[in-house]
């Protein structure tokens, strides 16, 4: 009855206030109304009868009276009191528009006058009690948006106002709508006039017109990170909305503007309508072609197979979800890479065309001439050539100033001849473009693991006669068990395929492992290359070993012998380590973290900026690069079979759990576990580039992952009971990999260690990875000697016809035997492209990356730790290479250090870099 004293006061007369729901008491009581409680003084007859009529009914007079005070206090409670907020937009413009787009974005500002205006709506991380539903603002218009379609700036910024009540709580959607003709690209949205402070929604989005195809509004969610059981009760019903939008139903054509992630195998590399040389298998469904899955268009099939899916030609554009397609300035990096592609390789098609053949190099001199100034006339077009070409042509090479000419390759720009030289042919393979494949010899000879039923004896070649004189001293097993003798073994994944590669025109290769010494400077030499051809060919032939020369003669044949190293290295680095790897690879993990997680997600937050355009790139590769007739089969040896080789690498060799780079090392056993060790690894090889830069970079990424790992998940249960990233792993696993679903060695993921290691490699493989294997192409590809990408002679023996032309002139012979001059200068062209940067490369620690945190303190301090980790690492690779360069070594790392150390601020490329495979 306290609350009733408060409320009605202490001296009023309560003893006739009676309920309203009997009549005769409210006749007797006209004092009482409903709501409206109010004293009521009686007479002394009137009490008495009052009472008496009390002691007749037995009623809980003060239980009653504290809940006619609850409605009264409920109903006369202040009322909400309404403010307004306002809403910035921030939309990134186009820098170029066509004639089609000024058209109808001058119609969408007079229609936007009308009506057809953008219009947005905020919604509440709580519910309406009333509706049961998330409370929701009132729908408010983009202002201005007509008045400011002439701005020319590169980011427009629009206004918009809600009127909210004071119980609305804190907006954690907002929902927009567009009722122009026009797409536009949505960088984010801020919300100002909230207690709470300004709340930012990061859209980074293509918003489509509400049409037929594209109904309804588009629904972007606060910084805010929540795990799937933390999502606040307004927010619940939409998270699962928008990923059943993104997982789509799997039916029907894919739009260029659509934004739906689904998977399908590759059945769109080759083209059988255009005959049988262009039909390729498919990967991805079957245990006979093993590949991990990729985008699905949705695309009709092909005329001659139904199974096989149409090809997009040139220009048009591949299926992507629109938010995946490169933006405006990687693809204007993009398209200059290709203008110069055609600029370079212009003059080289001219001079085949007009030639009988297609010009092979016959002297160093023909390859210097690349990189000269008078390119053209360089190229031996003699007056009477000249004249048949057509004006525009002589008139670019009249104003070019040079850009017809390639930029001289990094490997020849200080010393001409390092590549001839045996100790730089073996920094490569620890320091070069692929430093991926290097591993210890364990057992020697070394041995196959081919079916010797298929493909002959498992035994090497090799002897110890081969290589003792190389060994100072050692016995080949003293030198195994010091751990001096290691290995690129290239034998089992191109013997399956050698005969067929060698039936094709223009293509000669073998099988190759080579072995290497590492002498007591902690350098390696090359001291054996076994050279292996199929088991039922000529039996002089099938197995061959060739070691350092010991004459002039012996010196070409070595130097072809490393040529034919190099151009399987050049394969298995594109097809296996850089494409199947880093790309392909990570295509599933990509598709099923857009399909599974929210971009709430705190996992989703931290993997989005490495899965930035890796599908665009996968796309144009699989259109430009990897197909039918494309650039990587027109490029390198296996030819037709590129990527029969990929899906055999992906069945044989790929394995997840030994991807990150501390499991690889082990794997190859460069590395053993050592706990008193930097990184818990010592290096066989203590001058490893890449392994020791690598490490560096490996543990910064692993902190940096475990702290926001543990700051999100605090015991294992919430990990197992995420379902939206256990949903992740399964079914990246499951559908994505699906030709390797049951294999063994998938990690597992039931607790925050099981989390970081996934992590870590994921962030690894899509950043400094690829940034190893990637952007170092030309500089060490750009001069084709150096590595071939092709081989187009085998090496000549006693009694071939060639051997005779070989004596004659064994230099003309080796670069006879290396690729074409429109063959060079086309994948010069092609890793030209692959190696360069667009100006919107991201590095962690560049891009204001914590404002995807919403002030989360300890998460943004170590994320600047991590920053500051990187730039520390920065700072020792350039400090070594610089020491490399004193050492007349071309300087190199895991990382180039100008990839590594932007200007604006340090860090981790991420896979917002180039990380092309595209042209």
């Amino acid at each position: 009855m306290s609350l009733t004293k408060e409320i009605m006061g202490s001296s009023l007369k309560i003893q006739g206030f009676l309920p309203n729901n009997n009549s005769f008491f409210q006749h007797k009581h006209q004092g009482h109304f409903l709501g409206n409680p109010v004293p009521i003084f009686l007479s002394p007859m009137q009490k008495r009868r009052d009472l008496r009529l009390r002691k007749s009914v037995k009623f809980p007079v003060a239980a009653i009276s504290e809940d006619l005070i609850k409605a009264y206090v409920k109903q006369h409670a202040e009322k909400p009191v309404q403010f307004k907020v306002r809403a910035v937009i921030t939309v990134k413009n186009r820098s170029k528009q066509d004639i089609k787009d000024t058209i109808v974005k001058h119609f969408d500002s007079i229609t936007d006058k009308i009506g057809r205006n953008v219009v947005l709506q905020l919604i509440s991380t709580e519910i309406d009690p009333k509706t049961k539903a998330p409370k929701k603002s009132n729908e408010s218009i983009v202002k201005d948006w007509s008045k400011k379609s002439k701005v020319k700036a590169e980011r427009t910024h629009y206004i918009a106002e809600f009127i909210v009540d004071s119980n609305f709580g804190i907006p954690g959607a907002i929902t927009v709508t567009n009722k122009h003709q026009r797409e536009f690209f949505i960088e984010s949205i801020a919300i100002e006039g909230f207690a709470s402070g300004v709340v930012h929604f990061p859209c980074n989005s293509w918003l489509q017109p509400t049409t037929k195809d594209h109904h309804g509004n588009r629904i972007f969610f606060s910084n805010k990170p929540y795990l799937p059981g933390e999502t606040p009760a307004g927010l619940k019903l939409l998270r699962e909305k928008e990923l059943k939008n993104l997982r789509g139903d799997g039916e029907g054509v894919r739009l260029l503007s659509d934004r739906i992630y689904d998977f399908d195998t590759y059945n769109d590399l080759g083209n059988p309508d255009k005959g049988v040389d262009f039909v390729r298998p498919t990967l991805g469904e079957s245990q006979n072609y093993p590949y991990p899955k990729r985008c699905r268009t949705g695309r009709a099939s092909t005329d001659t197979d139904i199974h096989a899916e149409s090809v997009v030609d040139n220009p048009r554009l591949m299926y992507v979800p629109r938010d995946e397609q490169f933006d405006e300035s990687k693809m204007k990096t993009f398209f200059a890479k290709r203008v110069d592609a055609v600029l370079h390789t212009m003059m080289p098609s001219i001079k085949a065309t007009l030639s009988a053949n297609n010009q092979d190099f016959n002297d160093f001199s023909d390859v210097d001439e690349l990189y000269n100034e008078k390119y053209l006339n360089k190229l031996g077009l003699n007056d009477g050539i000249l004249k048949k070409l057509p004006q525009v042509v002589t008139k670019i090479q009249e104003y070019s100033k040079g850009i017809l000419k390639f930029d001289t390759p990094k490997i020849i720009a200080k010393d001409k001849y390092a590549w001839l030289r045996d100790e730089e042919f073996a920094r490569q393979v620890i320091a070069g473009v692929n430093p991926v494949n290097i591993e210890k010899l364990q057992v020697f000879p070394p041995l196959s693991k081919l079916d010797p039923e298929i493909y002959g004896p498992q035994e090497s070649a090799l002897k110890e006669e081969h290589i003792l004189g190389q060994l100072n001293g050692m016995t080949v097993q003293q030198a195994i068990e010091e751990n001096k003798l290691f290995m690129i073994d290239y034998h089992d994944i191109y013997l399956p395929f050698v005969d067929k590669i060698n039936a094709l025109d223009d293509r000669k290769s073998y099988a190759t492992r080579t072995i290497f010494f590492l002498t007591p400077l902690g350098t390696l030499k090359p001291i054996a290359i076994e050279l292996s051809l199929a088991h039922d060919g000529p039996s002089s032939r099938s197995k061959q070993v060739v070691t350092p020369p010991m004459d002039a003669t012996t010196t070409w044949i070595w130097q072809l012998a490393k040529a034919h190293v190099c151009a399987n290295d050049a394969g298995v680095h594109q097809l296996v380590n850089h494409w199947l790897r880093t790309h392909a690879c990570m295509e599933p993990f990509i598709l099923s973290a857009h399909r599974q997680l929210s971009s709430m997600h705190p996992i989703f937050k931290l993997l989005d900026p490495h899965m930035r355009y890796n599908l665009d790139i996968n796309a144009i590769a699989r259109q430009r690069l990897i197909n039918a007739g494309g650039i990587i089969e027109s490029s390198f040896t296996p030819g037709r079979y590129c990527m029969e080789i990929s899906s055999a690498a992906y069945k044989n060799f790929w394995r997840f759990d030994k991807e990150g780079l501390p499991a690889d090392l082990i794997r190859r056993g460069i590395a053993i576990p050592d706990s008193t060790q930097p990184h818990g690894l010592k290096l066989l090889i203590e001058d490893y580039p890449y392994a020791k830069d690598g490490l560096l970079i490996w543990s910064a990424i692993e902190n940096w992952v475990r702290t926001y790992v543990n700051h999100y998940y605090h015991h294992p249960s919430m990990i197992c009971n995420d379902k939206e990233l256990q949903k992740w792993y399964f079914e990246s696993i499951n559908v994505g990999h699906a030709d390797l679903r049951h294999e063994t060695w998938w990690p597992t993921l039931n607790n925050g260690e099981d989390l970081v290691n996934i992590l870590t490699t994921l962030i690894w493989i899509s950043s400094a990875q690829h940034a190893a294997l990637n952007f170092g192409q030309y500089p060490y590809g750009g001069y084709v000697p150096n590595r071939p990408p092709l081989m187009r002679r085998l090496i000549p023996q006693e009694g071939d016809p060639e051997y005779a032309n070989f004596l004659d002139d064994p230099q003309k012979y080796f670069l006879n035997a290396l690729p074409s001059l429109l063959q060079a200068t086309k994948y010069m062209a092609v890793v030209d492209t692959l190696s360069t940067h667009s100006p919107d490369e991201e590095y962690l620690g560049e891009r204001n990356q914590p404002s995807i945190w919403s002030g989360d303190a300890q998460i943004i301090d170590a994320f600047y730790q991590f920053s500051a980790e990187i730039g520390r690492i920065e700072k020792e690779i350039e400090k070594r290479n610089h020491d490399a360069t004193l050492r007349n070594r071309c300087g190199a790392g895991v990382i180039p250090y100008e990839l590594l150390a932007p200007s604006s601020g340090p860090g981790v490329t991420c896979r917002g870099v180039p990380n092309s495979v595209s042209t």
